[in-house]
């Protein structure tokens, strides 16, 4: 039973054991079938947990409208009453879950019943807002491809393989056509409010928005973060371990080479054991088997996986490469000032390759070469490095900008160059000008302004032989909607305004590269446990 009178639809899954057991609370829209019947029910009751799987509030069965992220609080809570009145809960409650069901378990510890001792949360948000809007521009491919998720996924893998193919019909031309508001429902064959709700709400102040970022609770719950290199929620997951971290908590990271998805395929094993461990020690009081390092994280690049007392690593150095004339890029800044320019036409937006996204099939690691050789993309190449270069942290670039318009994005991304050219990128980040125009601070076009665009973390080691390089440009359509250029509301933009962007570098006032740069080490962590999961 939840409020309103409604009931949620519940699997509960029994361990074959004698005696008292903890439970593990897994909520979620998207079914209580397949994948997670067997990679929460199935093996961690084999593992000795009573597991509960419930579809929240208006979807797979359960009563009551599905609106994402509103009544999960509530309803979590309403449900640990329910488990207190089981003659086989023991009091200890664990919560787990990707995603969506990563989000559960903040909104629940946003207040806490005493019995959850222990949560598990995997490429989650607790922020719904920063998820659909990046530095003030809307994730429009992540919200298509989330949102035919929750749409599609509870009535089984059959519809959502066909709503995904009805998406990736339709992306394209939704992608290009204005207004978006009037696109976008080709992607579900409807109309969905709540989608509409996101498009027309853009300002994080919004009382819209109220409610639907979960806070810490005042009772400090154990917390294991999960996330990749190339998950989506990997920004939101760097900077809940910091909350945490700094407010006193018990929190371990995990990050490993993977996308949103692949870390419950090929990282599975890893991300299972990591996952049983943190449970048995908080919910069936065994000793800890990682009572030293705080962090683990795989190097890219070189295939290893390393421990860290904390994240960001304090040994870390943030290393300055200066941008310079003729797409130089060097730890030494250049004494002659210079500038380099890009038009941007939101009538031919630059296009979005690989990185952190929902969809598998375009995420991670990708060629960027053909992308770098548009007239709209600015690329800042260093030497050949002498040496290996282990990036390890928070990358950023500061960038004097001006622009012809104050409407405008920067998209800046770290790339890797092999010997032979190829340009793979690392990580990346945007940030739009025009997200303090509504309060009268945008920048007038004359202007030289700096710009610092967050471009995520990473931990990578570029080998000898390699070369750094910056990647410039004004958007990355469809990951994130296309700045038009008018200053109009992105649900309801019409306009399309090219627009020129120069960059500033050498001289006293250069724009830099910040890496992390770490000593790389002689000894690396051994092979991780892997625990049968059959």
């Amino acid at each position: 039973p939840a409020p309103g009178g409604i009931a949620l639809i519940t699997d509960h899954y029994i361990p074959q054991l004698s005696g008292p057991r903890p439970t593990l609370l897994v909520r979620t829209p998207y079914g209580r079938g397949f994948p997670w019947d067997e990679l929460f029910g199935a093996q961690f009751a084999r593992q000795g947990f009573h597991v509960v799987i419930q579809s929240c509030r208006g979807t797979g069965g359960s009563g009551g409208e599905f609106e994402p992220m509103r009544n999960e609080g509530a309803d979590g809570r309403a449900t640990v009453a329910w488990l207190r009145e089981q003659d086989w809960f023991n009091g200890a409650l664990g919560t787990i879950g990707p995603s969506y069901l990563g989000y559960v378990q903040w909104a629940l510890a946003a207040d806490p019943p005493p019995e959850l001792r222990a949560m598990v949360a995997q490429n989650s948000m607790s922020d719904v807002y920063s998820f659909l809007y990046r530095d003030g521009a809307f994730a429009l491919e992540d919200a298509l491809t989330g949102s035919v998720a929750m749409l599609s996924m509870e009535h089984g893998f059959g519809r959502l393989f066909l709503a995904m193919l009805r998406l990736l019909r339709h992306v394209r031309r939704i992608s290009r056509t204005l207004p978006v508001i009037d696109a976008y429902p080709a992607a579900f064959g409807h109309r969905v409010d709540w989608f509409e709700q996101w498009l027309a709400h853009p300002g994080q102040a919004d009382p819209y928005w109220d409610g639907m970022a979960a806070g810490l609770g005042e009772r400090a719950v154990p917390v294991s973060l999960v996330s990749g290199w190339d998950d989506v929620c990997l920004d939101q997951t760097l900077a809940l371990y910091g909350r945490l971290r700094q407010a006193g908590r018990q929190v371990s990271l995990l990050v490993g080479p993977w996308s949103h998805t692949s870390s419950f395929d090929k990282g599975w094993p890893v991300v299972f054991a990591d996952a049983l461990g943190w449970l048995r020690t908080h919910l069936a009081d065994e000793p800890d088997t990682n009572p030293d390092h705080a962090v683990r994280v795989h190097v890219g690049g070189c295939d290893e996986w390393r421990d860290l007392p904390d994240w960001p690593p304090p040994a870390a150095d943030a290393q300055p490469w200066y941008l310079g004339a003729q797409g130089a890029l060097s730890p030494t800044a250049a004494a002659q000032r210079s500038e380099s320019s890009f038009r941007y036409d939101p009538a031919d937006p630059t296009p979005s390759v690989g990185g952190p996204v929902l969809n598998a099939r375009n995420a991670g690691m990708r060629r960027n070469n053909a992308l770098e050789s548009r007239a709209d993309v600015l690329a800042f190449t260093g030497p050949p490095l002498a040496e290996d270069l282990e990036v390890v942290g928070p990358v950023s670039v500061t960038l004097q900008v001006r622009g012809s318009s104050p409407h405008f994005d920067i998209f800046a991304r770290l790339c890797d160059v092999d010997p032979r050219g190829n340009s793979r990128n690392i990580c990346d980040g945007l940030v739009r000008r025009e997200a303090g125009a509504a309060a009268g601070v945008a920048t007038p076009p004359a202007d030289w302004s700096a710009v610092t665009v967050p471009m995520g973390a990473t931990a990578y080691r570029i080998a000898a032989g390699h070369q750094v390089r910056l990647q410039l440009s004004g958007g990355a359509h469809p990951r994130f909607l296309r700045n038009t250029g008018t200053g109009e509301p992105p649900a309801t933009a019409t306009g399309l305004v090219p627009v020129e962007i120069t960059v500033l570098h050498g001289g006293d006032q250069s724009s830099a590269l910040l890496l992390p740069v770490a000593a790389v080490p002689e000894l690396t962590h051994p092979a991780l446990p892997v625990i049968a999961t059959a």
